[in-house]
């Protein structure tokens, strides 16, 4: 028996902890399952968390939790890293990099006997229990509680049993799960950052499994144990989890542990009534960065999905964040994801780029767009940086520059620009003469050349820049809009491809208009 003397230096030394532990420096975690794509809800959690840490100058720690083997997607693993990397959201501690509270991976902690030894533990301390319970009996006791409209719950037949009867059945081989004995009465209060003081009622908390028969933990039980023994002093995730927080903090005052500050954020939405699914296949991370959206806009904007920076300001790097983030600026409401929102800000953070930069991200698309060797592919660039928001949109933007498709000689009507076919045959036959004419010589063919030849042709026909440049756009490109005006692309195309390109309308036109046959 412990004498009174060891319970006072036992509890000056629990004192003495608690109060080193206010003085350690800020520890998160970000802790996924490896069952699949990085979605958008999941990478925010990893960004808060990340942000709660630095800018208190504390460490962010990754840690993988793949004790759900049924769900566990191979190479799932590689996802998260290379996404983490990817947004640089670098870790301190993790699976890869090490640390002092390793290993960082639930599996291999499972194998070195950790959450075993505290379930045995609390069943020592009486707040676990061994529950022997086959499948066919709960499933039973599901249907009936559903039948009677009672919410299911665990109806503790086994916590009660005998030690002998609780040795016998492990002599004759019955399979266990240990259980967590939850108070009958009495409630469990806490208080989370976002969603202030919340207290449930201890008869509402289902008696949870701990440990399943096969000896891994249930998220419920290695959270707790994990975030205990990593020193994590911020609990950043989903609101989904505030029902089930209780029951975690009934595990933290079972052991004697100090309970972390709990940072619980609002779920990000499809819409007002459904939420961002990984199991439904809602888009992630890699989806919108084949869309080919700016990376640094995506988490830009992910930060904004339930976080306000306290300003009118919208564009933050990653390294702005870290100054300026704060837990009272996270939001109870749900976040509803929208896309054209993230559009907007992926082209603001396009145009900031240089030309180069622009050129570098978006070459690739450039390029397996125009095979012409002769079309100058950075001049395209520059008229696409202007108007473009994400890579996908580009080939539609400029596939014209490398083959013109056949279009309908409709495209020549536009009420705006005040054009029609009639008018457009007569300009495009005066801007062809305009350029056979030995006037302008084929040498010169550059952009202010040819801006100030059209301008006072324009004058000459007594007409508006849009009635000539609007039916010039078409020709050029087959298309109502492009990136770049009509002299842009002529520039770009040559004098000869343009003037080949003119004479097509032409003819595409007469015909049209019973001209020729």
């Amino acid at each position: 028996m412990p004498t009174s003397n060891s319970k006072d230096k036992n509890k000056s030394m629990r004192i003495i902890e608690r109060k080193n532990m206010n003085k350690k420096i800020v520890r998160t975690r970000f802790a996924p399952s490896p069952t699949g794509y990085m979605h958008i809800g999941n990478l925010r959690t990893a960004l808060f968390a990340y942000l709660v840490a630095k800018s208190n100058g504390g460490k962010f720690i990754l840690r993988i939790e793949d004790t759900d083997r049924d769900r566990e997607v191979t190479g799932s693993d590689k996802v998260i890293y290379t996404t983490l990397k990817d947004t640089n959201l670098i870790w301190d501690e993790g699976p890869d990099v090490g640390g002092d509270f390793g290993p960082y991976i639930q599996s291999e902690r499972k194998s070195h006997g950790i959450y075993s030894k505290y379930a045995e533990l609390l069943i020592d301390k009486k707040h676990a229990y061994r529950c022997f319970c086959s499948k066919d009996r709960l499933d039973k006791l599901r249907e009936l509680q559903k039948n009677s409209k009672i919410p299911p719950k665990y109806d503790g037949c086994c916590q009660n049993l005998s030690n002998s009867e609780i040795q016998k059945k492990i002599d004759d081989g019955e399979s266990y799960v240990i259980r967590q004995k939850i108070p009958k009465s009495g409630h469990t209060s806490f208080r989370d950052s976002v969603y202030g003081e919340i207290s449930v009622e201890n008869v509402v908390l289902d008696d949870g499994i701990l440990l399943k028969a096969d000896r891994y933990p249930t998220y419920n039980f290695a959270n707790v144990i994990d975030d205990h023994l990593m020193q994590i002093t911020h609990v950043i995730r989903g609101s989904e989890y505030l029902s089930s927080t209780p029951r975690y903090n009934l595990l933290y005052k079972a052991l004697d542990w100090e309970i972390p500050e709990y940072i619980h954020v609002p779920p990000v939405m499809k819409s007002h009534d459904k939420k961002l699914s990984k199991r439904e296949g809602d888009a992630s991370y890699e989806d919108f960065i084949k869309k080919g959206y700016v990376k640094e806009a995506i988490l830009n904007y992910i930060v904004l999905l339930g976080w306000s920076p306290q300003s009118e300001r919208e564009k933050f790097s990653v390294s702005e964040l870290t100054q300026i983030f704060s837990i009272k600026g996270i939001s109870k409401s749900p976040a509803i994801f929208d896309e054209n929102k993230l559009s907007w800000l992926s082209g603001e953070y396009i145009r900031d780029m240089t030309s180069e930069q622009f050129y570098d991200f978006s070459r690739d698309a450039i390029e397996n767009t125009i095979k012409n060797p002769d079309i100058n592919k950075f001049e395209v660039s520059k008229l696409l940086q202007k108007r473009c928001e994400k890579i996908s949109e580009i080939p539609d933007q400029i596939d014209f520059f490398d083959v013109i498709q056949e279009y309908s000689t409709e495209l020549f009507i536009n009420k705006k620009m005040k054009t029609d076919k009639q008018s457009s045959l007569k300009v495009l036959k005066s801007i062809s003469e305009l350029i056979l004419n030995k006037e302008f010589p084929e040498n010169d063919w550059s952009f202010n050349s040819l801006h100030d030849k059209l301008m006072e042709l324009i004058k000459k026909l007594e007409i508006k820049n849009g009635q000539l440049l609007f039916p010039l756009r078409v020709a050029l490109s087959g298309k109502e809009f492009t990136p770049g005006g009509s002299i842009d692309i002529a520039c770009i195309l040559g004098r000869a491809e343009s003037m080949k390109r003119i004479n097509h309308a032409i003819k595409l036109l007469s015909v049209s208009l019973g001209c020729i046959s």
